[in-house]
């Protein structure tokens, strides 16, 4: 029975919420404040957290901001806009999907189970490793020739996606949809963005390519660097 936690102020919503997820088999938590959502969160280690953004204390995305910093733990936020620009931003910010208001608890719930299974998709023990470069799911650490690398939530995800896929050229349509879960079709420009940021951590640029190589109007792939 997954653990969710709910932080979401409007009572209405909560209550109604909590009754339906639990219908569905879920074990639910909730707070009525961003600060008492981080607590709780910090604490109680629930499996998924599911995240108003409009809270009376605290924006949503300044909670996001916290408690990626203090877990790894599967965040789904909800979010009154649906435009391209808010979407990109909470999934960058370390979202791991997102759900827009208003919505059903049957919607969440398939959400919740969408993100639960991502997240087991790798054995607990399983980690890639494609010439110096090592990435381990379970503890989400990544290191370079022995060097650690800082990856953000949403950069671990790109470059453990590639480096699962060593050798395929991967399009940015299918990163969209994989690791950003967003629909087919625009949104290259954060893809690109994201892209030159692992360059400039793993030590290459796209001119002087070690892992990362663009093959051009194609898409991205990873490869081992020639010894």
């Amino acid at each position: 029975m997954p653990n969710v936690l709910l932080v979401e102020d409007d009572p209405v919503i909560r209550r109604a919420l909590i009754r339906g997820l639990t219908e569905r088999g879920h074990a639910v938590d909730s707070a009525a404040t961003g600060m008492a959502g981080l607590e709780r969160a910090v604490a109680n280690r629930p499996d998924l957290v599911v995240l108003d953004l409009g809270l009376p204390d605290v924006d949503g995305r300044t909670v996001l901001r916290m408690l990626r910093g203090a877990s790894r733990v599967p965040v789904v936020v909800a979010t009154a806009r649906d435009d391209e620009a808010e979407i990109v931003a909470v999934l960058d910010a370390g979202a791991d999907d997102y759900v827009v208001k208003p919505f059903s608890a049957a919607q969440l719930d398939a959400r919740i189970r969408a993100v639960l299974r991502r997240g087991g998709e790798h054995p607990v023990d399983s980690a890639v490793v494609v010439g110096g470069l090592r990435l381990d799911s379970r503890t989400r650490e990544a290191t370079v020739d022995g060097r650690d690398l800082e990856l953000t939530p949403r950069e671990f995800a790109l470059l453990y996606y590639l480096a699962a896929r060593a050798g395929e050229v991967v399009t940015k349509r299918e990163l969209l949809a994989e690791v950003w879960q967003l629909p087919y079709g625009g949104g290259d420009k954060t893809v690109d963005v994201h892209l030159s940021w692992l360059r400039r951590k793993l030590g290459e640029t796209a001119q002087q390519a070690r892992y990362l190589h663009t093959v051009r109007g194609v898409g991205v792939r990873v490869v081992a660097p020639e010894p």
